[in-house]
């Protein structure tokens, strides 16, 4: 099973990055952390990077169910969505793979479900954008 599943789309970066967000919120997930890796790594060790944002995106009541039934699970969020730029008006958008962290952390049928519902909803997220 892969760690994660992705998009190329063909808008420019600031589009897709809107679209992450919009998309998100319209699946049920708020964004807990945000991090520019591209002004992390210029401000941190002075090299430039590809545009490059890492959105932490968090249902709560998806993820208390989750911790609620595998406390270890925490490991794993919030669920990263992935916007970079890949080229000119070309952008790759990389989720999590929820699914897989139900495989990392077997034995609970209750993690099993959540994984799915996020999975579900990650998968909507990815489709809704480009």
């Amino acid at each position: 099973m892969t760690p994660n599943v992705s998009k190329t789309v063909n808008i420019d970066y600031e589009e897709a990055v809107r679209q992450a967000r919009e998309a998100l919120a319209a699946n049920g997930f708020g964004i807990l952390t945000e991090i520019d890796v591209k002004a992390t790594l210029k401000e941190k060790i002075g090299v430039d990077f590809q545009r490059y944002v890492i959105l932490g995106a968090c249902v709560p009541t998806l993820a208390h169910r989750a911790m609620t039934a595998v406390p270890e699970v925490g490991v794993f969020l919030p669920c990263n969505v992935v916007v970079r730029e890949t080229g000119e008006g070309e952008c790759r958008i990389d989720a999590v793979n929820a699914r897989s962290m139900s495989t990392m952390l077997p034995g609970s049928d209750e993690l099993e479900q959540v994984a799915e519902e996020v999975a579900g909803r990650l998968d909507a997220v990815l489709k809704a954008i480009g």
